[in-house]
């Protein structure tokens, strides 16, 4: 097995202890921490932050999207939903490595959220720990589907964090702006649900490899994001709240 893939092996073992019983407490640990004392001025941290991982995932989407693309029109769309050398060919198989082990240091935007006395919604943290487990043990089985799940996150991303770089350096960004990105994302849920049905679908006619179990949780949870960010859509954007202040998008 390439390198990538047996170092991961290697440490999973380790990765695969941070469950829910870690990561929910260690939020509410942060927040409790917080309560008495003054928010942080942190907005040159936070433009680095932001900025480091928009062009992480700049370089991502245009890496693993090329890939994608060209499995697109060498093979069609059925074999770029059930093909699995996403997590070995030579350019996207570091990019896919990448992706999976960003999801832990993602969860500093949690304590940039804390740490500047914002509001932490429920979505945020939902989002991070869930993408967090799902995308490691999706990796660790190297299930179909998963080149269109990591090449969409990475594009999402390029956006949102640019936009929250933007944000965080003081510039004036256009409302719609914000709409546009939660709008991509309900879109990205929507596919994510539509590539889980297909993989499923054709798991048993062509070689197409997932398990059952991976294909219900993972419905479950792009459902559950999809319901959730049309609620946050609709209460930020259409009933004019001012949610975008302290929304936190994957």
């Amino acid at each position: 097995r390439w390198k990538f893939y047996s170092l991961y092996q290697g440490f999973w073992g380790t990765l695969k202890s941070i469950q829910l019983d870690l990561l929910i407490p260690g939020e509410t640990l942060y927040v409790h921490f917080m309560r008495e004392r003054p928010k942080l001025n942190l907005r040159r941290p936070l433009v680095l932050w932001s900025l480091s991982l928009a062009i992480f995932s700049i370089i991502g989407a245009f890496r693993t999207g090329l890939y994608m693309l060209h499995v697109l029109t060498t093979s069609g769309f059925r074999q770029s939903v059930c093909d699995i050398s996403f997590y070995s060919a030579p350019v996207s198989k570091f990019w896919a490595y990448a992706f999976v082990l960003s999801k832990a240091p993602e969860l500093g935007d949690t304590v940039f959220i804390v740490l500047r006395k914002q509001r932490l919604i429920f979505l945020h943290w939902y989002h991070h720990i869930t993408v967090l487990l799902y995308s490691w043990y999706s990796y660790k089985d190297q299930v179909a589907g998963g080149g269109w799940f990591m090449t969409m996150n990475y594009v999402v991303h390029s956006f949102m964090y640019t936009y929250y770089a933007a944000r965080a350096a003081g510039l004036r960004v256009p409302r719609p702006c914000a709409m546009i990105i939660t709008a991509t994302q309900i879109m990205q849920m929507v596919m994510g649900l539509a590539v889980l049905g297909l993989v499923y679908h054709w798991m048993h006619e062509v070689r197409c490899p997932s398990y059952m179990d991976n294909i219900a949780w993972g419905s479950l949870m792009y459902l559950s994001y999809l319901i959730l960010f049309a609620l946050f859509f609709y209460n930020s954007y259409l009933k004019g709240s001012s949610g975008d202040k302290g929304m936190k998008q994957p």
